[in-house]
This record gives C-alpha cells, structure tokens and sequence, in this order.
C-alpha cells in the first residue's frame, strides 16, 4: 500500500483562498481537508452600527454576488420592519438578482470551468482537438463569443441598479431605481438578446425545449439532435465518467429562489432519503470545533465571530454549517432537487449528486430563468410605486434568506436600540466547503472527493470536482 498528501492550492479561477489537503492510498484519496485561510471579518465590522447600514457594508463581502447580499440583508430589515416591499420592487430584485446569478453560471461554465479540458494531460483524447480549440483559456472561441454576450446582458445592471457590484438601489421597501416604459422595452431586449447567444452556442435549441427534457431518455435523444457546448460537455462528462464522480451525501438545502409577487419561482425545503421537507430555519446551527474561532456550537442569532488563531485542531476559517446536525449541499442542483425539476431528479436517482449533475442543473437553470426574466420583465408597471419607506424598529431580530448563484444565502440579524448587536452570515460555499463538525463528520465537498481516484498521482480530477461547486472562498470567510 502507498500513502502520501498531497496540498493542492492555491487554486486559480476561484475567488479568495482556497486549500486542499488530500491523504493519498493507492491512488485514490482516503480523506480531504478543505481550508479557507484567510479570515476577513465582516460580521466584527457590523455591531454598533446602525441596522441600514448593513445595506451599504455587507454587499461588499464579494464582488461576484454582490446582489444577492443585497438582497439578502434588504429582506433582513424588511422581515424586521414586519412589512413588504411594492410590486414594482420585488420585479426589480428578481431580474437583477436573476442577472447576476445566470451571469455567474455563464462565466463560471465558459472561464472557470470548461478550460480544465484543455489541459494536455487529455490530449489523445477524442475529444481534446475541438475542447482545447473552444475552451482553452483566453485563446479559445468561446471567450470570444462569451465575454460580449454577458457585458450586453450585464447591461440590465446599469439600467435597473446603476451599477454592479455594490449597488445600493435595493432596499427594504423595493427598489430606489425606478423606470420609465422606454427603460422597460430596452430591458426587454437585453434580455431576448442573451436569449440568442444561449439559443445558438450553449444549448443549439430553444429554451423551452431543453427545459422541457424530462429524463435521461430525453437526454439522450436530445443529444444526438444537434450541436452547442451543453452536448460538448455532455461527451466529455462520460468518457471521463464525471456523472459518478464527486457524490457527496445527498442531501440538499434550498431557502427558495427569486421571492418575487406572485410568489417564489422554486420553493424553499430540503431533500433528504428521496424526499423534499418544508424548511425549518431554525433547524440551522453553525459549529466552530475545527475553525479558527472561539465558540461551540450555536444558531446563527447567536452565532459570534471571534478568531482564535492558534486553536488547537482547528484547519479553517470556515465554519461548519448544519441542517438538523447534518451536512447539505446547497446551489444550483439543490435548487432543482428540491423544485422538482425531472431530468435532475432522474441523473441523480441514477447516479447521485455529481460533477455532471451540478453542471448541469446551473445550465438548465439558464434555460428555466431567461424566459421567466421575459415575463417579470414585461410585468413592470412604470407609473406604480418602486419602493416605500419602512420605519425600521428599534429592537428586534430578523433572517433574510436568498438564493445565490452558488446556493442559500442566509443572513441573521439582532438590533437593539437602533444599532447592530449581531450580524451572521452564512453563505453558499460556507455550507459546501465546510470543515468537519465536533462529531468528525467531514463537509460536503471533503465527501466528495474521499473515494476519488487519481490515477498516477494526477490531481486533475480534483480540479473537476471542486470546481463543481463552483466556489468562493470570500464568501466563505465573509
């Protein structure tokens, strides 16, 4: 038998710092640590302040998903005040809310994480001529095709938020940026624009057709209809057997996406043992045993960040988040589990939550969101109210609960006499890339690479299937 670790990191194409540390036995890894390692603080930034603050500093933990902490800590101060935000403002948090993430899925596809295939440790492959050609980094056709088709669409920032990242047109009572009909039909049109571009190089087929795929047989039928780079990955994925790779446990969180007035878009709940069940906010706790911080095991609204840098045991900054004491994967493919959405739910009855899996549920999320964008976008009434003051109370306690690209965003917040006393947050990658819990229990991501094979000590399989999650490590650490 043949032991050796291996530290992998730092990673490039991820956001912030991340580590992983991977016991090796005969060419298949026994254990993963993952290590966020650099701490940054932004919950010891908050108390004191007063609670709108929070509007103005919290959208600046990431310069990825920016809106969706927007939109997180905008719920926040709405559930604190007791009331709710106009029509016109719940339209405009789903669309530039939903621009974020579908532009976050499109970069993370085409940049971050297809260029791996152009690696020469696949050359010979039957498929690495045509990948390397098309993905390769900055010299592939699919930057050049990609990069202007998301500045368009990221047009709809500028014209619904003034800017991105960091806008502060979010706010409890709706949206301080409201438009006129003409801004109304050019946002129509940037969103039929990034229509196209999917239509023609992603999928080769119209949305609704791709959504409407409701098995592997459809799947596959689909597949040898046509072209796009959804079918190019696909080929990939099986000959390199990516569809069984990268399982962790199966289980899945969702706080329910794109809360606009008619209702969510997808529900909020958690799979588990081959059902979905209400969700429980509650039910979340955050452990500290193997992070650099002080403090045992608490709920966030009593959650505290404090650094312990020499603590004993500890490999991260990360904390561990639990659901009823156990580990959930959070993102794009529990989205679709815990919708329902049929062709997700069949790959990973088949084959469990894998590399491909979480591909391809944050594709087929682009197909199901652009046509719903149409809908929100053709729904705005220009003259109606886009936002209402809200007297915020002097003392209370709140959630603000989102769904970011990468998975549940939760933000828990605690005011007496008018300023912060406590601000947590727990965010996507802090679910996924979490370290052990003071029972052993290794995160989501350490599951799934224990088990992986890396044959001849090449580590690029671990490259695949940490970018499945598609992470951020500035999240992580917030």
């Amino acid at each position: 038998m043949t032991r050796e670790r291996r530290i992998v990191g730092p990673f490039n194409r991820v956001e912030g710092d991340l580590e992983v540390r991977l016991d090796i036995e005969d060419e298949r890894i026994a254990a993963a640590s993952i290590s966020a390692s650099l701490y940054r603080g932004f919950e010891a930034m908050l108390p004191g302040r007063p609670s709108e603050d929070a509007l103005t500093i919290v959208p600046r933990i990431c310069g990825i998903c920016s809106v969706s902490q927007s939109i997180a800590a905008a719920a926040a101060l709405r559930n604190l005040a007791g009331a709710a935000a106009t029509r016109n403002g719940l339209l405009a948090e789903c669309l530039v809310g939903a621009c974020e993430n579908l532009a976050d899925h499109l970069t993370h596809f085409y940049l971050f994480f297809m260029p791996d295939f152009a690696r020469p440790a696949y050359a010979g492959r039957p498929w690495y001529d045509e990948a390397a050609a098309r993905f390769r980094a900055v010299e592939g056709t699919a930057a050049r095709d990609v990069l202007p088709a998301r500045a368009a669409f990221m047009h709809l920032m500028g014209l619904m938020a003034g800017k991105w990242p960091h806008t502060l047109s979010l706010r409890p009572g709706g949206s301080a940026r409201p438009l006129a009909a003409g801004d109304v039909l050019q946002l129509v049109g940037l969103v039929r624009d990034f229509r196209r571009f999917l239509e023609q190089h992603l999928f080769g087929d119209r949305l609704e057709a791709v959504t409407g795929l409701a098995g592997l047989d459809d799947l596959a039928r689909w597949r040898r209809a046509g072209g796009g780079d959804l079918r190019r990955f696909l080929a990939i994925a099986d000959d390199l057997g990516l569809d069984r790779a990268g399982r962790a446990g199966d289980r899945f969180l969702s706080y329910g996406a794109y809360a606009g007035p008619d209702g969510r878009l997808w529900p909020a709940g958690v799979w588990r043992d081959g059902r979905v069940a209400g969700l429980d906010v509650e039910a979340v706790s955050e452990d500290v045993s193997h992070a650099w911080l002080e403090g045992g095991t608490l709920p966030p609204l009593l959650g505290r960040t404090v650094p312990d840098p020499d603590k004993p045991g500890a490999y991260t900054w990360c904390k561990a988040p639990r659901y009823r004491g156990e580990v959930v994967e959070t993102g794009a493919l529990a989205r679709q589990m815990v919708a329902g959405q049929p062709l997700v739910r069949a790959l990973v009855a088949e084959r469990g939550g894998s590399v491909t899996a979480r591909v391809l549920a944050r594709l087929l999320e682009l197909a199901a969101v652009v046509p719903v964008m149409e809908d929100w976008a053709r729904a705005i009434e220009p003259g109606a109210p886009w936002c209402d003051a809200l007297a915020l109370p002097d003392d209370g306690e709140a959630v603000g609960l989102a769904e970011a690209a990468r998975g549940s965003l939760g933000h828990w917040l605690v005011v007496r006499q008018g300023r912060i006393a406590r601000y947590q947050v727990v965010a996507p990658t802090t679910w996924n890339f979490s370290p052990r819990d003071g029972a052993g229990t290794p995160g989501a991501l350490e599951q799934a690479l224990a088990g992986l094979a890396v044959p001849g000590g090449d580590l690029t399989p671990v490259q695949h299937v940490v970018r499945s999650f598609d992470p951020c490590m500035a999240c992580t650490v917030h």
